[in-house]
């Protein structure tokens, strides 16, 4: 039944984009209906991502649903930067990759079940989040006093976003090496799923969907907050994080409820790796041709990102799973949103 109302329910996303261009609606009623479509296109995009898993195996599985989950997010922040809210697109992938590391991760182990996880390429994840954290000192520091916004700043963030991608891209390239030599085909497993084509074509479709809609949630989300008194930094590092992030969020949550808690965790951390050392540096360096972006990241959020990591670090350093280990990461991330909410804008 659940299964048949969210195949139904995914028509929600071409009614929402057609009542958008061709009806006004109010931005209130918009932005309930893109955030109630983002619900099924995040369980589709979960659907597709087990089915290609059982091609390549969780590890793989893990890294396809971070790249087609994180596009829409590397849209958002490009529309955003263009239209000069910087401090807009800092919160948000700050704020991305919290919620990956402790909200995500947290709600996966809670409905999951208890088990093995993949060690190695657990720590390897949190280990890439953590060396983009302390790159992120380099231009943030600087940033605490004056303008955030200076040029000398853009000129330090343009090497720590290149050092990164060169980290992304060599971590990336070892580790989908090692996957695929621990991944064993079973045949009979995969003649009952999709065709690892047809589990591709729909992550994409999904994607492309999911990104119009989260346009949608974005360009309306300033009235809400408005109405709600809340920061703009506060809408951009929980309520636009959380949007952006809503394909991992429910794919994640969607494949732990089945028990397949390796590929939950490995969509969590893979997601949050690929936000801090490819995402991040990416916009950064896409954001020269329209509107520099410095690296400038507050005191509150590189905290943030630094507890996620040493609080990931020592629950999953054992490789096991377990509720009680995702009600402490969703309890931690109450407390980040908190904190978030008091910082206010700077």
């Amino acid at each position: 039944m659940a299964r048949r109302f969210l195949w139904a329910s995914l028509a929600l996303a071409p009614v929402t984009i057609a009542l958008h261009y061709l009806a006004d609606l109010g931005d209130t009623v918009e932005f309930v209906l893109a955030a109630a479509a983002l619900i099924p296109l995040a369980w589709l995009i979960g659907e597709a991502t087990e089915h290609a898993a059982h091609h390549t195996g969780p590890g793989i599985g893990g890294f396809l649903n971070a790249t087609f989950g994180n596009a829409p997010e590397l849209i958002i922040a490009l529309l955003a930067v263009h239209e000069g809210l910087t401090e807009v697109v800092r919160g948000s992938l700050s704020g991305s990759v919290v919620g990956n590391l402790l909200l995500v991760l947290g709600f996966s182990l809670l409905f999951g079940p208890r088990g093995q996880l993949d060690r190695e390429s657990s720590l390897v994840s949190i280990g890439l989040v953590a060396f983009a954290v302390l790159l992120f000192l380099i231009p943030a520091i600087p940033g605490w006093s004056g303008n955030p916004e200076r040029d000398s700043l853009v000129n330090l963030s343009i090497p720590v976003a290149a050092a990164l991608l060169v980290a992304y891209v060599g971590a990336t390239w070892l580790t989908l090496r090692r996957h695929r030599r621990l991944h064993v085909s079973d045949a009979a497993d995969e003649m009952r799923g999709w065709s690892f084509g047809l589990a591709i074509v729909v992550l994409a479709l999904a994607t492309v969907v999911t990104a119009l809609i989260a346009e949608i949630v974005v360009g309306t989300i300033e009235v809400f907050a408005d109405r709600a008194s809340l920061s703009q930094f506060f809408v951009a590092a929980v309520i636009v994080a959380i949007v952006g992030n809503a394909a991992e969020h429910g794919g994640a949550v969607v494949v732990a409820a089945r028990g397949q808690i390796k590929l939950a965790t490995e969509i969590a951390l893979a997601s949050a790796a690929q936000v801090a050392v490819f995402l991040i540096p990416a916009v950064t360096l896409l954001a020269l041709l329209i509107d520099p972006l410095a690296l400038s990241f507050r005191l509150v959020e590189i905290g943030a990102l630094a507890f996620g990591v040493v609080l990931t670090f020592a629950l999953l350093f054992q490789g096991r799973s377990s509720k009680a280990r995702g009600v402490a990461l969703i309890a931690a991330y109450v407390g980040v949103a908190i904190a978030f909410g008091v910082a206010g804008d700077r």
